[in-house]
């Protein structure tokens, strides 16, 4: 008999769908016996933990483009999906999420592992959350997950009650309260009205110092985005999702913008009178000029974003590159001081962070050890980066090569994120490196969990490099810099201390090559170890907590703020170092 379960997997593998990421559990094992017999169609990737299956999934449509399915039981592993699903929802990408649910019998009876699971999910799963209740529903319940995940970029939600996922497949009749559906769905063409592309140009075409924020949604536009800077002699800057899709060694790039950001970035906000946002609706809103400084406006595929974060004047709801395309001729080439000015600005900021990161600390620099990777991350590599200090050195430090992506949890900011995003790049495409990036409080938290999985799976790789650097400060160190800076508050040791682990030989035990390193000469020779291994590699690398986490031209008051925490700490070195680092802007500034 092919069950509803085998029905299931039959329209999800009609969807395209070649990848699951879940966990076992008996609320969904009907389900794994017909994934089971589709096993050479459809792989059930098994994580640690269900929230890394749900981070594996937003990192599958992060890195492909593709929805990203994960698969849980009902009760505590319908809870354990929440933070991987909100990461899907806050950095708006399609995941659908397949729940068990106890049977139809016992609903609403308090029966063992029962949780309000439509209640439990109407949030995060705000589009679309369908119950399976009755076999013949099946096809329409999920291809509405799968189409409104993938029209609205969030995630939905499929609950399958367990003796409907055991019921036969049905055969429908063609009768009064019968839906038939289709597994397909079209992408359309969005552009602007020529109206507000015109009304655009005017307000572009009139300003002197033009600037552009660039995010995740200029994906598709890096050539688009490249010919409008040139062309307007602007000055462009990221957040942080939209750094991969720059080429950040050009002379009119100023790196990530916000409190991790870089000083070109700041310089360039802080003096601008015109901005265009393309694809962004990056959070850090004082990071962008002040309101009144600098007429703007904002191209959004999803014309909700628009006029969101800053008070435009021209909103175009539209795909960046089509969008780009069309404002293009109506464009005017300039050459005006503006454009030596930024240049002037990416030249400051680059010679700063050189010198930053050639800090002799002891422990070692991280800020060295980030930047050593980026003369020798391979052109066709991934990243993954974690949530802590980690960002800030990804942020400042990491110079990507065009074409290799790069995630993060950005707008969720959840730990834990780089090991279960590195392997759902990896499993995407084996054939390509993988870097995640992590701190020693996210591996704490689950690294050293997946790293099981990486230990379980690499045999399978074409290319078996999966490179994981482990930042080990012994400290939850972004946070203690935040009590510092936004508190006026000392370092709290019994929450930000991370116990002592050893990382390189808990890698060795599983079967991996690792690498622990002390000494800024070994940082090269670290990495390209790693890139040339026949396993994956874990880098311990011991560095130091009280490296600042300045954000860029800081004001005098949250300086004074760090120097009250650390005096409290009676930390004088780090103080010394926080107000030479703020001096060094000052300078530069």
């Amino acid at each position: 008999m092919r069950n509803v379960a085998d029905a299931i997997v039959d329209r999800v593998r009609a969807w395209g769908v070649q990848r699951i990421f879940g966990y076992a559990g008996d609320g969904v094992d009907p389900l794994l016996g017909a994934l089971h017999r589709r096993q050479d169609e459809v792989e059930l990737v098994t994580a640690r933990h269900e929230e890394m299956a749900a981070f594996m999934a937003t990192g599958h449509a992060k890195y492909t483009g593709e929805v990203g399915v994960c698969l849980a039981t009902q009760g505590p592993g319908a809870v354990h999906l929440l933070t991987g699903l909100y990461d899907a929802k806050l950095d708006r990408k399609p995941v659908v999420a397949i729940v068990g649910h106890v049977v139809t019998s016992a609903l609403g009876s308090g029966y063992q592992q029962e949780v309000e699971l439509p209640t439990l999910f109407k949030d995060v799963c705000g589009s679309y959350v369908g119950e399976l209740l009755t076999p013949e529903q099946l096809d329409q319940v999920v291809d509405d997950a799968f189409r409104t995940a993938l029209a609205t970029s969030s995630p939905t939600c499929i609950i399958v009650p367990h003796d409907v996922q055991q019921a036969e497949a049905p055969e429908l009749e063609h009768a009064h309260g019968i839906v038939p559906s289709a597994p397909v769905i079209a992408t359309p063409r969005v552009l602007p009205a020529d109206a507000d592309l015109d009304r655009a140009a005017e307000l572009l075409n009139a300003g002197q110092r033009v600037a552009l924020l660039v995010g995740q949604g200029s994906r598709h536009a890096t050539a688009e985005v490249h010919e409008i800077a040139e062309l307007l002699g602007a000055g462009v800057t990221t957040s942080l999702l939209g750094k991969p899709w720059v080429d950040e060694s050009l002379p009119l790039m100023c790196g990530t913008m916000g409190h991790l950001g870089t000083t070109a970035s700041a310089d360039l906000m802080a003096q601008c009178d015109t901005l265009l946002i393309i694809g962004s609706d990056d959070p850090w809103t004082e990071y962008y000029p002040a309101p009144g400084q600098a007429r703007a406006v904002q191209i959004d595929l999803f014309a909700a974003q628009l006029g969101r974060k800053y008070p435009i004047e021209v909103g175009l709801a539209g795909d960046a590159a089509e969008t780009l395309r069309a404002l293009r001729p109506r464009l005017q080439r300039r050459d005006h001081p503006w454009r030596g000015r930024v240049e002037s600005m990416v030249r400051t900021w680059r010679e700063l962070r050189a010198e930053r990161s050639a800090e002799v600390t002891d422990p070692m620099n991280p800020q060295a050890v980030v930047a050593g990777l980026s003369t020798q991350l391979p052109a066709d590599a991934q990243v993954a980066v974690d949530v802590g200090s980690v960002v800030y050195w990804y942020a400042r430090h990491l110079d990507l090569p065009v074409g290799v992506p790069a995630h993060l949890s950005s707008t969720l900011a959840s730990m834990g994120s780089a090991l279960p995003y590195g392997l759902a790049a990896k499993l995407a495409a084996p054939q390509r490196p993988v870097v995640a990036l992590c701190g020693d409080g996210a591996m704490q938290m689950s690294g050293n969990s997946e790293l099981i999985t990486v230990a379980h799976r690499w045999r399978d790789w074409a290319d078996p490099r999966f490179v994981v650097l482990v930042l080990n400060n012994g400290e939850l160190t972004e946070v203690t810099w935040e009590q510092r800076e936004m508190e006026g508050d000392p370092r709290f040791p019994a929450s930000q201390v991370v116990p002592p682990f050893p990382y390189a030989d808990y890698a060795r035990l599983l079967g991996l090559q690792a690498l622990r390193i002390e000494r800024a000469e070994e940082i090269g020779p670290a990495w390209e170890q790693a890139f040339t291994a026949d396993r994956p590699t874990l880098i311990e690398a011991v560095v130091d907590p009280e490296s600042p986490l300045l954000p860029p031209r800081a004001p005098a008051q949250k300086i004074e703020k760090m120097l009250d925490g650390l005096a409290q700490e009676d930390s004088a070195a780090t103080a010394e170092k926080v107000q030479r680092h703020h001096e060094q802007e000052t300078r530069d500034g």
